[in-house]
């Protein structure tokens, strides 16, 4: 009986770990394109300016930029984030951008979002100067909307 009850003790506390991790959910990417200015693309899916999600609870997020000007992460609304940059430049590299939380400011930077908590969150991004003179686009700029239902 002791042994059961240290056994189902152990997976009661791997179990509470385990969901406290990160756990991926998926890649969002952000391009250039000629209509539009940018556009992004969850997984693989259509590339579109606004973008829906369902993930769970304490699920990751990567954002990576590959569009020819930098990109902020900005959230909206929705309880608090946890945003990582990844892959970033050291200063007076190539960055066109602001600094801090969010900010991708070359193509290849990385932003992970994590969401502790059940909710709806909405960002958008801020774009920055284009990194390439003569890219040329037409009709106005795509605002990149993103809303997220994290359960």
């Amino acid at each position: 009986m002791k042994r059961t009850v240290a056994l189902a003790a152990a997976f009661a506390v791997a179990a509470v770990a385990g969901s406290a991790a990160a756990k991926p959910a998926g890649t969002l990417v952000i391009r250039h394109q000629v209509r539009g200015c940018h556009s992004w693309s969850y997984n693989g899916n259509a590339f579109a300016a606004a973008q829906s999600i369902r993930v769970v609870r304490g699920a990751s997020i990567v954002v990576v930029n590959n569009d020819v000007m930098p990109h902020r992460l900005i959230k909206l609304s929705g309880p608090a984030v946890t945003l990582k940059n990844g892959n970033t430049m050291p200063s007076g590299m190539g960055m066109h951008g602001p600094a801090g939380p969010g900010a991708m400011n070359h193509m290849g930077a990385t932003t992970t979002v994590t969401f502790a908590k059940p909710g709806v969150y909405r960002f958008t991004t801020r774009a920055g100067e284009d990194y390439m003179a003569g890219m040329k686009t037409l009709g106005e700029d795509n605002v990149l909307t993103l809303k997220v239902t994290v359960s």
